[in-house]
């Protein structure tokens, strides 16, 4: 990112694909980010085949990340042991990030290709600077990683932009998660989703901890999201049936290019898979109103049962429930009406299997 190149912008740039804010609260489609990442290894076109990778599968959204890699880590910082599992141990972690920029030129071609393919651009910025060059480009919501979530001072600098927030809970605690909220919200930004995250590239099934969205969901009362480094769907739709609104994952074209997070991403084929079955997630959840649907208005009649004569009545036989049983089509008089049928006095001969009907009901003695 080239700050002298944002600083000779006059006015803050019109993102072009700043389209109207995903309607996180009255759309019931989860939305789905791809975590494009760093896994355009520091090369624009091959970002532009991510956003179309991104954009075929069926992604809302997809997410870069913003920064200077001599602002994000010291010359000596060591890698993170998933890194050092895929990289060059020799290349310190600021040689590795120094690969994986993107500057400003190549971030206004990002976003106005997400705007011509019809997807939402989004990023990860990591220090002030890289807020205020997003903000010179005109992003539309914000992704704070779960590294960020304990430093309240760039929390409050996100949040007094005023735009969407999604914020990952990986390595924190519930007090923790308490202490972000709240510096957020004291901000007078109250458009926070928070996401369960597990910070390991992959994790395990095991360390995914999804009962926490309900947890997290009762204690803040926010919208909730997963951020999935797994390597199944499973989580991600159990995610959505304890709540999930959001799901994130990252993306990649092919696991065996070089970088710190290609061999956890999901391949092309594994994403689209995904976001198919996040859309039939949808469809099985339905509204939480219980009623009966369509289909089974229309079939009720034939799986219902009626009140039924079990053996031959006669004319002017009292009704007792001995007389009567239950048996389909449901067309006739409900079981639940028997009190009503026992005790009349039968106006006609009625057959063995017949169904009861009122008009052979007469008056109760």
């Amino acid at each position: 990112m080239g700050q002298e190149d944002s600083a000779s912008l006059s006015k803050t740039y019109e993102n072009p694909c700043a389209r109207k804010s995903h309607n996180l609260v009255n759309n019931n489609k989860i939305y789905i980010i791809a975590e494009a990442g760093v896994n355009h290894n520091g090369d624009l076109n091959l970002a532009m085949l991510l956003v179309d990778a991104a954009k075929i599968a069926g992604a809302d959204c997809v997410k870069f990340q913003t920064f200077k890699a001599e602002d994000m880590v010291t010359a000596s910082a060591p890698k993170a042991q998933y890194q050092l599992k895929v990289t060059d141990h020799k290349e310190t972690q600021l040689q590795m990030l120094k690969k994986l920029e993107l500057d400003f030129n190549a971030h206004l071609d990002l976003v106005e290709y997400c705007r011509n393919v019809e997807i939402d651009f989004l990023s990860t910025p990591y220090s002030v600077a890289d807020i205020h060059f997003l903000e010179k480009i005109g992003v539309g919501s914000y992704k704070i990683a779960s590294g960020q979530i304990v430093e309240p001072s760039f929390l409050r600098a996100v949040a007094k932009t005023g735009k969407r927030i999604f914020l990952s809970t990986g390595m924190v605690t519930l007090a923790q998660v308490d202490d972000a909220v709240r510096t957020i919200l004291a901000t007078g930004n109250d458009q926070l989703v928070l996401l369960q995250c597990t910070t390991n590239y992959p994790s395990r099934l095991q360390d995914a901890n999804l009962l926490t969205i309900p947890t997290m969901a009762a204690a803040f009362g926010t919208l909730m999201g997963y951020s999935d480094h797994t390597q199944s769907d499973t989580a991600c739709l159990v995610a959505i049936g304890l709540g999930a609104r959001v799901i994130e994952k990252h993306l990649t074209l092919d696991r065996n290019l070089p970088g710190p997070d290609h061999a956890a991403s999901a391949t092309r084929e594994e994403f689209s898979r995904l976001c198919q079955a996040i859309r039939e997630a949808e469809l099985v959840l339905g509204s939480g109103k219980k009623e009966p649907c369509k289909a089974e208005v229309a079939n009720a009649p034939g799986m219902r049962r009626s009140l039924v004569a079990s053996r031959l009545i006669r004319a002017g036989e009292i009704i007792s429930e001995d007389m009567l049983t239950c048996k389909r089509p449901g067309t006739g008089i409900r079981p639940i009406l028997m009190p009503e049928v026992v005790g009349c006095i039968a106006t006609r001969e009625i057959q063995a299997d017949d169904i009861i009907t009122w008009a052979v009901c007469g008056d109760r003695k």
